[in-house]
């Protein structure tokens, strides 16, 4: 039957992509960029297909754009191709500026938080030997200068009268906001090009300047 042939864990979608379009998604090892507007190709590929619905593909597609080996990817010369893995034109410099960006700061937060989970498991320290050994001249080391945090830029809700195409905003999508460009305005709806080369379509209320 339909409802229990659907899949709808996000894992279990993208081992059917890496299946169904192999050329495109590839599942092991580097990745290549995608085509802009492929969330349309592969929304109208799969159209009757009753495995997967828009919404289940559009997370699933998100993941894989954010994942590491898929920003390591997008860097100068690489090619961004279709679901048959044909060339399609390269990347600009924005959007490899982003993933790179994005990239880094994702591994600076995988980071903090082994070193957090250290911190609260430190390990135990090694018995001391029986017989003390010759004092040592100690030499204290200088404490590394504290890294400035970057600053935070508040970000403030969108209202449609400040909205027009071209223009480079921030929507929410999830825990950290993510950087388009309007490309079209349809009342409360603002379809926006993501710089992972995704397109999609948000109320007002979920852009961000």
């Amino acid at each position: 039957m339909e409802s229990t042939d659907k899949l709808t864990d996000t894992n279990a979608i993208l081992a059917y992509l890496y299946e169904t379009f192999p050329l495109c998604f590839i599942a092991e090892g580097e990745t290549k960029p995608l085509k802009i507007g492929l969330f349309q190709d592969l929304a109208e590929k799969l159209a009757d297909d009753s495995k997967v619905s828009k919404t289940q593909l559009r997370v699933a597609l998100r993941r894989y754009t954010s994942s590491w080996r898929y920003l390591k990817g997008v860097k100068p010369g690489a090619q961004r191709i279709d679901l048959d893995g044909v060339d399609c034109g390269e990347l600009e410099q924005e959007h490899i500026d982003h993933a790179q960006a994005t990239l880094k700061e994702s591994q600076e937060k995988a980071k903090a938080k082994r070193l957090a989970v250290a911190a609260k498991n430190p390990a135990k320290k090694p018995a001391r030997p029986a017989k003390k050994a010759a004092p040592k001249t100690q030499v204290k080391k200088q404490p590394a200068p504290a890294e400035k945090a970057a600053p935070v830029v508040e970000l403030v809700p969108a209202k449609l009268e400040d909205l027009k195409q071209k223009q480079r905003v921030n929507i929410k999508l999830g825990q950290n906001p993510v950087s388009g460009v309007i490309t079209d305005i349809n009342k409360e709806d603002v379809h926006v090009q993501l710089d992972t080369g995704l397109t999609v379509k948000v109320r007002v209320e979920h852009i961000l300047l």
